[in-house]
C-alpha cells in the first residue's frame, strides 16, 4: 500500500507533537484532507505555507501516490 509522507516544521511541529507522520494514500486525496487528518481542522490556515515534493503549492491540489506534504508556519522577519 502506498503512503503519503507528512512533515511539520517549526511551531506547527511543536503543536502537532511530531516532526513527521504518514498516512495511507487513497485516490482523490487532497492537501486539505491531509491537514484535516493531522490537525482535526477543516481548513488550512490562510497564512500557512504548504509544499508538495519540496515545491510550494497554492490551493488544494490532489496528491499522487508517494507524495510528500510539508506544512510550514508563515515566515516573518525584518
Amino acid at each position: 500500500m502506498s503512503i503519503i509522507k507528512v512533515k511539520f516544521f517549526a511551531r506547527i511541529r511543536e503543536e502537532m507533537g511530531r516532526a513527521e507522520d504518514q498516512l495511507d494514500f487513497r485516490h482523490g486525496l487532497k492537501v486539505s484532507d491531509v491537514w484535516n487528518w493531522a490537525s482535526g481542522d477543516d481548513e488550512i490556515p490562510e497564512a500557512m505555507l504548504v509544499a508538495v515534493n519540496m515545491e510550494h503549492v497554492k490551493g488544494d491540489p490532489e496528491l499522487k501516490e508517494g507524495d510528500e506534504v510539508a506544512f510550514f508556519p508563515p515566515v516573518t522577519g525584518g
